[in-house]
């Protein structure tokens, strides 16, 4: 929050862009707004009329209201028995209406707040999945996670316990103690001698529970990310026998988010019984006023009913402002992650047919921090159709080159062209779409292998799909799996080797038809009769198609019309094989050290 900005106006905007999600939904919004005012109304008549039945039963006379007469029959007035057996009728049916009443405006908040919570979450997952992938090296995945889950599900208790029932209850009590006033003031302000206990109670509730809530929002946080890092790293916690020392921060963040709902647990815990207190005290002095001052045993009734119907929402309503003020809170979360405009990719409106695939880098300079430049001045050409490799020690900017091409991250400086037009032109879904890229690190997500290959679109049909696994000849070995294409693949593709998973990656690679074709590492952790099984997919996919192969083998980079040795985010040389090992230098070295460890 701005130091400069008040917090009843920070919160007040921030309510204000919640409910601006309400607009589709607006005409079921004020249907329950006008429930909860006819629901708030109707709260003192059923006390009126036990009130006026008490009084008709002891024999004294009662003027009942005309509105009475509308709902009764003429033939009850003249008989007492008839008239309060009317009157029980007639609140029995009450009451059943005011139930029907309440449900509707019950579940149409819920209602309500389901709607919203599926449009934003929505928004917010759409705008994470444009974020540029620095934002995801420098955010923990369970904060991402408990945004998207836990604090948007919290935006839900605005609408389903928050502002409007919170307004519904201070409305209720108003019409109440108006209405308390209106039968008897004397008697309104006894009972209510106690009512500055109850304030003091609810304000301290109220601070108390909020910073126990916060506190536990925050937990919560850190258990998820937490809890997802080591999950996703297990195998390096077991790999180290870490798990004890791991164990040990995992409980040290439990003890903090159980010490956190163990204060709001006693907040609760102190704050009903003094709510009970302080209902009993009003009670004793309404018998007290009532017996000394001799008033009917009907004013007596009703007036404790009165009470009952204003500590009923009193109970809840500081805990409803803790509801709802946590819902600001995790509101005020969600709206950052829809206003990082610093890290959401900017998307171009050029979308050619083809992609022919020439690429051209323009003195390009890149770093993923601004203090450690990965990329300097880098410059190149690869014509339409033709191959180039990159060669380079570890960390020197290869696997990064194609990352600023795919427009995973930004480029700092320089340019770079594709058909002649920046890359920034073009829509994403035009540039991606024409880049096919088999990574080192191989991603399945948890579905078939059928899924994994066409990432769920309809469009790929399955005799695609069987003519792509043929060209690697990975079809038969598709085919031998339980259920074939069918196959269960479990999360991150545990069930299946690192160079099947690779496979079944370029599968997919292959199957888009890209124009332009990237193989970052491809062939590193396939055995040599796997990487046999593949080349020859290569060479006629390669082919009449722009490609930039990413390998330490040089048995996949020799063929290339171009090769590019890195070396601290620079071009240390450039040409074909035959140039550079003429030339003698680091790419020459390389060649002759793996010819020796080959003969080895």
């Amino acid at each position: 929050m701005s130091p400069n900005k008040p917090k009843a106006i920070f919160q007040l905007s921030i309510l204000k862009r919640v409910f601006s999600f309400v607009k589709p939904y607006r005409f079921i919004f004020w249907i329950n707004v006008l429930l909860s005012i006819v629901l708030a109304f109707s709260t003192p008549i059923r006390p009126y009329l036990i009130q006026a039945t008490v009084n008709i039963a002891i024999g004294k006379n009662v003027v009942l209201p005309v509105w009475l007469h509308w709902f009764l029959p003429q033939s009850s007035w003249n008989d007492i028995l008839h008239l309060i057996l009317a009157i029980t009728i007639f609140q029995v049916g009450f009451i059943i209406f005011e139930t029907l009443l309440r449900f509707f405006f019950t579940f149409g908040m819920a209602w309500l707040g389901q709607q919203v919570i599926r449009d934003l979450r929505n928004k917010v997952y759409d705008k994470i999945m444009h974020w540029e992938m620095r934002q995801f090296d420098q955010t923990p995945i369970g904060t991402l996670t408990t945004r998207t889950i836990n604090d948007i599900e919290s935006i839900n208790d605005i609408f389903s316990d928050g502002l409007i029932p919170i307004l519904a209850d201070l409305l209720t009590i108003i019409v109440v103690l108006t209405t308390m006033i209106l039968v008897d003031w004397k008697l309104t302000l006894i009972c209510l001698i106690p009512f500055p206990i109850m304030i003091v109670a609810t304000y301290y509730f109220k601070e108390s529970v909020n910073k126990s809530f916060t506190q536990v929002r925050n937990a919560v946080a850190a258990l998820n990310a937490f809890v997802q890092e080591h999950i996703s790293g297990m195998q390096v916690v077991q790999a180290f026998a870490a798990e004890e020392k791991e164990m040990k921060k995992f409980a040290a963040i439990n003890e903090q988010h159980k010490k956190a709902n163990i204060k709001a647990i006693f907040a609760y815990s102190v704050f009903f019984p003094v709510v009970e207190v302080v209902l009993a005290l009003s009670i004793g002095l309404i018998v007290w006023w009532v017996a000394g001052n001799a008033l009917d045993a009907g004013m007596l009734v009703a007036f404790i009913l009165y009470l009952n119907q204003i500590f009923r929402p009193l109970r809840m309503i500081a805990d409803k402002f803790n509801v709802l003020q946590m819902g600001m809170v995790a509101a005020e979360r969600v709206f950052k992650v829809l206003d990082n405009t610093d890290v959401t990719i900017n998307d171009g409106h050029y979308a050619p047919e083809q992609i022919k695939g020439k690429i051209e880098f323009k003195q390009v300079e890149f770093a993923y921090e601004p203090s450690n430049k990965v990329l300097k001045g880098i410059d190149f050409v690869v014509e339409a159709g033709q191959t180039v490799a990159l060669v380079g020690p570890t960390g020197s900017g290869k696997t990064s080159i194609i990352s600023i091409l795919n427009r995973l991250y930004p480029y700092q400086a320089g340019a770079i062209l594709l058909d002649d037009h920046v890359i920034e032109e073009y829509s994403l879904q035009s540039l991606r779409s024409s880049v096919g890229v088999v990574l080192q690190d191989v991603f399945l997500f948890s579905g078939s292998v059928y899924d994994n290959i066409t990432l769920r679109n309809p469009s790929i049909t399955k005799e695609q799909v069987y003519e792509a696994a043929k060209m690697i000849d990975m079809h038969d070995f598709i085919m031998q799996l339980p259920g074939g294409y069918d196959y269960q693949v479990m999360e991150r593709g545990a069930t299946l080797s690192l160079g099947q998973r690779q496979l079944l990656s370029f599968i997919r690679a292959l199957l888009y038809n890209p124009s332009i074709l990237i193989l970052d590492e491809a062939t590193s952790s396939i055995d040599t009769e796997s990487e046999m099984l593949i080349e020859k997919a290569i060479d006629t996919l390669i082919k009449g198609r722009t490609s930039i192969v990413i390998a330490h083998r040089l048995s996949t980079i020799r063929k290339a019309n171009k090769i590019i040795v890195l070396d601290k985010g620079t071009i240390a040389e450039m040409g074909t094989h035959n140039e550079l090992l003429a030339l003698g230098g680091f790419y020459a070295q390389l060649t002759e050290m793996q010819f020796a460890q080959k003969n080895n």
